[in-house]
This record gives C-alpha cells, sequence and structure tokens, in this order.
C-alpha cells in the first residue's frame, strides 16, 4: 500500500551553502529528522557525529566557486540509514593516518570505524563527487 500523502518521508536533502555555519545546520537538521523517524538515540547520535565530519570535510577541502552548495542527503530503508554528502570537489577523499600531534585528518578514519559501510564515488551526472556511509537504523548488532 502506499504511503498517504501526510506520510513522514523516508527520503531527505538538505543543499547548504559552503559555509562553516551549514555543519552544524546539518547537524541539527539530521537530529530533527531522527526524531521524526523514531531512530534509536545511538543510532541518531553515531550519524549526527559522521555526518559532521562529512560535512566539514566538504566545507574545509571542496575548494570550489562561490556559490556552490553542499548537499546532504538522508535515506531510510527497511533496517539500514543511508547518508550522502556531495560537494562540486571532483577528488574522492581517503583515510589518513593523523599523527598524535595532528589537529585534524581523523573523519574518515572515524567514519570507517563506526559505519557498516562507506564510500566515495564520482558525482553520476554532474561535477563533484558523494562521499557516503550507513548504519543500522535500530540498536541491533
Amino acid at each position: 500500500m502506499p504511503d498517504s500523502p501526510s506520510a513522514v518521508p523516508k527520503d531527505i536533502e538538505w543543499r547548504l551553502p559552503r559555509h562553516a555555519r551549514s555543519v552544524s545546520r546539518a547537524r541539527t537538521l539530521l537530529r530533527e529528522q531522527a526524531a521524526s523517524w523514531k531512530l534509536p538515540d545511538e543510532v541518531t547520535e553515531t550519524a549526527v557525529l559522521l555526518l559532521s565530519e562529512l560535512m566539514t570535510n566538504a566545507y574545509r577541502h571542496a575548494k570550489v566557486p562561490a556559490g556552490r552548495e553542499i548537499r546532504a542527503r538522508c535515506v531510510l530503508k527497511a533496517d539500514r540509514l543511508h547518508i550522502s554528502v556531495t560537494d562540486a570537489n571532483d577528488t574522492l577523499p581517503s583515510p589518513r593516518d593523523a599523527s598524535p600531534d595532528d589537529e585534524s585528518g581523523r573523519g574518515l578514519t572515524l567514519v570507517a570505524s563506526l559505519a557498516d559501510a562507506w564510500g566515495a564515488e564520482p558525482r553520476s551526472g554532474g561535477i563533484g563527487k558523494t562521499v557516503w556511509f550507513e548504519l543500522p537504523s535500530n540498536d541491533s548488532p
């Protein structure tokens, strides 16, 4: 049976400016969406942390012309939460080994450690790339 018009969407996308404030805005939007989807707190907090890492990478490293946006998309499927961040930079990221003295450089290592799956790929049909991760949408292993 199809969803009713008033049903909560299970696929949502936010377009945010490439600005430092967009990182905290994305966290807030995800927390609100997770609450409407009734996701467990542990899943929500992990998803918010990992989204923050991907948004920060897109903001800091996607050196692109002014006016380009960062897109964050969240899709809830059966037992999976899929979150992706798309920016206009074509360079695919990879985890790096940060030294104990480095103040940054651990974001993708954190994503790789906490997500069930993650990846990065060129954006289909456009400029840039998409970096994504998946988590179980419930507390069970």
